[in-house]
């Protein structure tokens, strides 16, 4: 199976080969702002089954986890489509909206609830594990 993710522009896609390994919901605030919605969702994909098209800028940062992410989005349109985890060498994360798939599977887990809006999601509803 294939899932491809875009820009919003169509400019940067990435195609990714088979079932993703984990997929996450982040509530982290750093998540929340480069989103502009209170929570970002991550489909993980080994290095391998993923192949990148177009250009990218890039930006790094430091999670609060400690570990640096590299995020890639399009010069053109600025969509974050993909990110790399220092933490997860052999693994990209793909931002889910960017599949543009309702039928796409859904998360799994749920990272950073303590500072969550109450009000955006009720992730107690959904069989997943919930982490701080």
């Amino acid at each position: 199976m294939s899932h491809r993710a875009s820009c919003s522009c169509g400019q940067l896609s990435v195609t990714c080969e088979g079932e993703p390994v984990r997929i996450s919901i982040c509530h982290c605030l750093a998540c929340q702002q480069r989103t502009g919605s209170v929570f970002g969702v991550q489909a993980r994909f080994p290095r391998d089954k993923v192949r990148i098209e177009g250009r990218t800028t890039r930006f790094d940062r430091i999670a609060d986890s400690g570990n640096r992410l590299t995020y890639h989005f399009c010069p053109d349109c600025g969509s974050t489509v993909y990110w790399e985890m220092q933490a997860f060498p052999d693994l990209f994360a793909v931002a889910v909206g960017g599949f543009r798939d309702p039928k796409f599977p859904p998360p799994r887990h749920s990272v950073y609830e303590g500072v969550r809006h109450a009000w955006a999601m009720a992730p107690e509803r959904l069989p997943m594990e919930h982490l701080d």
